[in-house]
């Protein structure tokens, strides 16, 4: 499992504070309306409120400037913007091997390790925690390789020799270095007097040998290193510059630990490598790690700081991200990515469409006019009442998706809800209502803006088609660009394919819609009974796209 460091990264990165529990994403549709915003938070809280922590509010599109207008008026932050639900490198169930400073030598990425053998690689990292490189066991046994042939070091801290060899300084002459270079010799008895050392650029390793230590100090030898042996007290008193350290090691141990000393730094860096970040995507993941020959791959964070490693095996189970579906059960409107989730739940009040899952879910589908209804009378079913902020909420979705009661989707039962919540949230509904739909003006506002704001996309008996619905006070200001939006829904028509789509300009006051269609108008006219001029007719009553609009064009084509 990640680690709780790597956890609290991605918490921050989802901007949400849900202590180390994995995340439920609860989200609405595309292009979300008020209801579908509301019901998520509203489903989000309800759960996590009754003991089922890590339930996130998501919203897949921009809110429109009612929903905006509402989450002000009772105090809501937006949800978290969620634009693809495809399984992603945080996802996974990751290594998170000890994160090494390249500061620290060789000998310390070896013990780490030794002791843990299913590391294969370690990261290696700047002070600011930025990757510098991988170090696997390979590298240092080529190391260690490569320093039979040069047996040189150069420039290797002295606080790092003093720890690898777990010494002691026995003298220290007056220029003494803060490095140590030089020419590694092992010294062993010998019976000439032939000189183990060169010059002064020496590292000298001996044992009970003050012969050799005094030939050593006397030709000013930089650095002695002392294994399991005393120092005589005439050499000390005469050692000038040269800097004698003991070591509790015996000679052959305490060259390898003296080439181990170097920072690691020097062998990591300077090589190119392959890392992931973690918001990449599995799929392109995998196609990276199939044309690499690398065992392990370092994965960086939003600030590309090292939080883990991935290896081939993390890709073959994926955890899958899982997520509630409130206010639809279509995959055409639901987020990219779904069938790579675990669904947990739909809660929806539309037809039943083609969204499938793996295994048995809870669907509660009933036919009311707002997913809200559904949800607050799951608060009252598990006795709990919403705060009074959240009832406000409620209730002002639910007048929004029943327009005020005048669409045919509003039952009594919304009513009564809404009633019940505007109790609770000490709100008057008239108020609410014209508060709602007191929408600014449509001259303010992109028509694109205006045209996709509440768009949905259907799939009918082989035919592909959209529905863009506006609710107003004014429907005949929004008609002052009707060119606008006709040519934005010709453009729209042929990029998608769609065999029609319809723009419904609904007005609460005069309780119908006027409606432009472009595409398909013979089978518009036979639908409602109307003749399209130039696009464009009144459709009396006719509030509800799912209920008045989608089912006749359904009846035709199905």
């Amino acid at each position: 499992m990640p680690s709780r460091s790597a956890r609290r990264f991605v918490q921050r990165f989802l901007n949400k504070e849900v202590d180390t529990l994995e995340h439920i994403y609860v989200t609405g549709h595309r292009n979300p309306d008020t209801d579908s915003i509301v019901a998520a938070l509203g489903y989000a809280a309800l759960q996590n409120a009754m003991g089922e922590r890590g339930y996130v509010a998501a919203r897949l599109g921009h809110l429109s400037d009612e929903t905006h207008k509402i989450l002000d008026r009772f105090g809501f932050e937006p949800p978290l913007r969620v634009t693809d639900m495809r399984t992603q490198v945080q996802d996974l169930d990751f290594d998170t091997p000890p994160i090494l400073s390249g500061a620290v030598t060789v000998n310390r990425v070896w013990q780490a390790m030794e002791e843990d053998k299913h590391i294969s690689a370690i990261p290696i990292v700047d002070d600011d925690s930025r990757l510098i490189g991988m170090m696997t066991a390979g590298d240092i046994a080529a190391y260690d390789i490569d320093t039979i042939e040069d047996p040189t070091v150069r420039d290797v801290p002295l606080f790092n020799i003093l720890s690898v060899l777990e010494g002691q300084i026995l003298t220290e002459g007056p220029e003494i270095a803060n490095s140590v270079s030089g020419e590694v010799v092992l010294a062993l008895p010998i019976g000439s007097e032939a000189p183990l050392f060169r010059s002064p650029d020496t590292v000298l390793l001996c044992g009970d040998q003050p012969e050799i230590l005094r030939r050593a100090v006397e030709s000013g030898v930089r650095c002695v290193i002392l294994c399991r042996a005393q120092l005589p007290a005439d050499i000390a008193e005469n050692a000038g510059n040269t800097t004698v350290i003991s070591t509790p090691y015996d000679g052959l141990r305490a060259v390898r630990r003296l080439f181990q000393a170097i920072p690691v730094e020097r062998l990591a860096g300077g090589r190119e490598i392959e890392a992931f970040h973690l918001t990449d995507y599995i799929d392109d993941v995998k196609e990276t790690v199939l044309h690499s020959r690398y065992r392990s791959y370092p994965i960086l964070d939003g600030d590309d700081r090292v939080v883990g490693t991935l290896s081939r095996f993390h890709l073959i189970r994926p955890r899958r991200k899982k997520v509630v579906l409130v206010d639809h059960n279509e995959l055409s409107q639901s987020v990219p990515g779904l069938d790579e989730t675990e669904i947990l739940a739909i809660i929806d009040h539309h037809r039943l469409a083609d969204i499938q899952t793996q295994n048995p879910i809870y669907v509660r589908n009933e036919p009311v006019g707002s997913s809200c209804t559904i949800i607050a009378g799951m608060y009252q079913e598990r006795g709990l009442m919403p705060s009074k902020k959240l009832a406000g909420l409620m209730a002002a979705a639910i007048i929004s998706d029943t327009v005020m009661f005048k669409s045919p989707t509003a039952t009594p039962r919304d009513r009564r809800m809404a009633e019940r919540l505007a109790s609770i949230a000490d709100v008057d509904l008239e108020e609410l209502g014209r508060f709602i739909f007191s929408a600014s003006s449509p001259e303010d506002k992109p028509v694109r803006d205006l045209l996709f704001t509440d768009f949905k996309e259907f799939h009918i008996a082989g035919h592909a088609f959209g529905i863009s619905q506006i609710t107003c006070m004014d429907s005949q200001r929004h008609l002052k660009r009707k060119r606008e939006f006709l040519d934005l829904m010709a453009e729209t028509v042929k990029k998608n394919g769609y065999s029609m789509m319809i723009l419904m300009l609904t007005d609460v006051l005069i309780e119908g819609s006027r409606v432009l269609c472009l595409g398909g108008e013979d089978i518009f006219n036979q639908a409602f009974n109307v003749e399209l001029h130039d696009n464009e007719a009144f459709l009396p009553g006719v509030m509800s796209r799912k209920k008045q609009i989608v089912p006749m064009l359904s009846a035709l084509w199905g």
